[in-house]
């Protein structure tokens, strides 16, 4: 008991000692259970941002591989109510912000370099909720001045911060078979981020340090989409001159014309049953998406001085199909159709 008092002395001989603001910083730097209990939790916990048509497929292989706490966040409530009903045990935040303070990794999958910037620098983003060394993986496809900045404001704020654009598309997020091209600040951050990225790909590659990943995903989506524009071409004037399309398409496959274009997601219907272009055109990587990855190849282009033949030829053309409403919302290989429609 005598114990117990002389603490207590002890105690309010300090605060008295102490200026108000000091006794408010005190006071508050008690541990409580509550709090102790959230950031335990927040240890354990997957964040993901970002439910569209990739996300929705690389978070419903991460969730349940991962084996741990899951939380989403998207403006689109449908998605995520949709998410819950698939997957069990998944809890929804009501902002950025608020997930981060959840997770101790974070994944986002966004459309734009300004949803990025919103999602993690804005009001409620997350770099308001942030733990320290909270691991923050974005998997959009963006500026790369973008990219390297919004990770060096992470940094800043006492996180870690990962670009991991993806090349596989909708198919590639569905079978958990994409490529992850990565750019980050050390060798320790990619071997904790590759954990993650593993269980949504197959391919997770070190490009080198922050803005590296976005610059091997633009290079990659300029010739994805000069091949493309190109295997339509070859197709579109076999079967003109007569050819059976899906002949054509195994000469192609088996000779030196072999690429993804044409193995994967050959733009003639029927050709390949798993190939948008067997659905309409739908579920696939939108024109509109092409036109904004060769704005940001154009970009990147005028940066570094480097000329683009077929390049800027090829954003012309996704330029003038997007200017289509209906072929904007297609898969890109919607090239096709317009090239046939000639």
């Amino acid at each position: 008991m005598f114990a117990r008092s002389l603490r207590f002395v002890n105690l309010a001989d300090q605060l008295r000692a102490r200026p108000l603001m000091q006794h408010v910083m005190f006071y508050s730097s008690w541990p409580s259970s509550s709090s102790s209990s959230s950031s335990s939790q927040a240890e354990d916990a997957i964040g993901f941002i970002g439910l569209g048509q990739m996300g929705f497929h690389m978070a419903k292989h991460l969730c349940p591989k991962s084996q741990k706490p899951f939380v989403v966040y998207d403006m689109n409530q449908e998605a995520v109510s949709r998410f819950q009903s698939e997957n069990s045990n998944v809890k929804s935040a009501s902002s950025p912000a608020d997930l981060a303070s959840q997770t101790s990794v974070i994944v986002t999958a966004l459309p734009e370099s300004s949803h990025v910037k919103d999602v993690y620098l804005g009001k409620n983003g997350v770099i308001e909720g942030l733990h320290k060394n909270t691991l923050c993986i974005d998997s959009s496809t963006i500026d790369n001045s973008v990219s390297i900045d919004v990770s060096r404001q992470i940094i800043s704020a006492g996180g870690r911060a990962v670009d991991a654009p993806i090349s596989g598309g909708i198919m590639g997020a569905q079978a958990a078979t994409l490529t992850f091209m990565v750019g980050c600040q050390s060798p320790a951050d990619f071997e904790r981020a590759k954990v993650f990225l593993d269980k949504m790909g197959k391919n997770v590659v070190s490009c080198g340090n922050l803005g590296a990943g976005q610059a091997a995903k633009i290079c990659n989506n300029l010739l994805l989409a000069i091949s493309m524009i190109g295997v339509s071409e070859a197709m579109n004037l076999g079967m003109r001159l007569g050819l059976d399309p899906a002949v054509l398409a195994a000469i192609f496959n088996n000779s030196s014309g072999r690429c993804w274009s044409s193995d994967t997601a050959n733009p003639v219907p029927d050709v390949i049953t798993s190939a948008p272009s067997s659905n309409e055109y739908n579920g696939g990587f939108k024109s509109r998406l092409m036109l904004k990855d060769l704005g940001l190849v154009s970009n990147a282009a005028k940066d570094t001085k480097t000329p683009l033949l077929l390049g800027a030829l090829a954003e012309n053309i996704y330029r003038l199909i997007s200017s289509d409403s209906e072929m904007a919302e297609k898969d890109f290989s919607v090239i096709y159709k317009w090239l046939a429609n000639k």
